[in-house]
């Protein structure tokens, strides 16, 4: 067996069989999907990234801030 050939086994011993015409189909959809994953990648933004905001001090009125024991 090459490295480019790939075994299928089934139930019972019983080697599973795709036939051509439902194995041409599961090539064709896998095709389709990769090739619409390549689109929405080459059609992705590229976002500038932002920098920090700056921090925002709060002042709460009426806090007590002493330590109480």
């Amino acid at each position: 067996m090459t490295t480019n050939e790939q075994l299928e086994l089934g139930f019972n011993g019983t080697q599973a069989r795709i036939f051509g015409k439902r194995r041409e189909s599961r090539m064709a959809r896998g095709q389709w999907w990769f090739a619409k994953m390549r689109e929405a990648v080459a059609g992705a933004m590229d976002w500038q990234a932002q920098g920090a905001p700056r921090p925002k001090q709060i002042l709460f009125s009426g806090v007590n801030r002493e330590l109480k024991a």
